[in-house]
């Protein structure tokens, strides 16, 4: 079973591909990773080099994708961090090709534009380009709360606004239940849910990347909606702990490999009215 997976890459740490590649290897499935920009590191270091992926040859990787059969045959498409506005007109060309071809694809958009502390971080065009083209194609889509708030326009409350998105399935990430925890939320027609954790304090980036990547992972193994939320969460927390305990700028994602699918601490997911 394939996965195609078009968000940013780095060469040192784990954000985007870099983040979601080897979760869902782990988990058995083949990651077709498509970089829309190639860097040395996060943002969070001192320096950072790479640049943008050129337009041009983000097609040409992706018609090399559809060569090889990668439509008819992929089972989810995954879409993350776009570079530029060109980069964004060419996924948006490919989702909707993909998405013509294999009815069956189920299209994963994780709308990343920006966040409560730094605002938006992507450029205009972009941010219209995910809001009016990607979100409209998507089945799932995983924004953190800035981004749900944004794309939700207003102050109903979670589970109002959410469904009138008319998405399959809405996750999100980073709603403060109070001063030392945090939501993470599910929301369908028929159903809402949320997990509850200990807020962890981190300097680490990517855990939205991996967020998804194993609530997809867990999705394509048949769970339900809420069982898939409650093993993601589980599974990042466990990563994160770790990463916290070794105060670094990167999650231990390698080395914790072990809690990805088997955190020693399971936090159930509870309706959410």
């Amino acid at each position: 079973m394939s996965i195609i997976s078009i968000q940013s890459q780095v060469i040192h740490g784990h954000v985007g591909n870099s983040a979601a590649v080897f979760p869902l290897q782990l988990a058995g499935f083949e990651v077709a990773a498509v970089p829309t920009v190639l860097l040395s590191n996060h943002p969070a270091y001192p320096s950072v080099k790479g640049s943008v992926m050129n337009a041009d040859l983000v097609r040409d990787l992706l018609a090399g994708l559809e060569d090889r059969g990668l439509l008819e045959t992929a089972r989810v498409l995954m879409t993350g961090y776009i570079g530029s506005p060109e980069i964004a007109a060419v996924v948006v060309d490919f989702v909707a090709r993909a998405k013509a071809k294999n009815p069956n694809l189920l299209y994963v958009c994780d709308p990343v534009m920006g966040d409560f502390k730094p605002g938006f971080y992507v450029k205009p065009e972009v941010r219209d380009a995910i809001t009016t083209q990607l979100v409209p194609l998507a089945d799932i889509i995983t924004p953190n709360r800035f981004e749900f708030d944004f794309l939700a326009g207003t102050d109903a409350d979670l589970v109002t606004a959410a469904r009138k998105l008319g998405k399959r399935t809405i996750i999100v990430t980073g709603s403060v239940a109070d001063n030392t925890h945090v939501q993470t939320a599910a929301i369908e027609q028929s159903g809402a849910w949320s997990v509850t954790t200990p807020k962890l304090t981190t300097r680490a980036s990517g855990t939205g990347d991996l967020l998804t990547a194993l609530f997809v992972s867990a999705t394509l193994k048949g769970q339900s909606t809420s069982e898939a939320l409650s093993a993601a969460v589980s599974g990042i927390f466990g990563v994160l702990q770790a990463t916290v305990a070794q105060d670094g700028l990167e999650l231990d994602l390698v080395r914790q490999s072990n809690l990805l699918y088997g955190a020693p601490q399971r936090f159930e997911a509870s309706p959410l009215q």
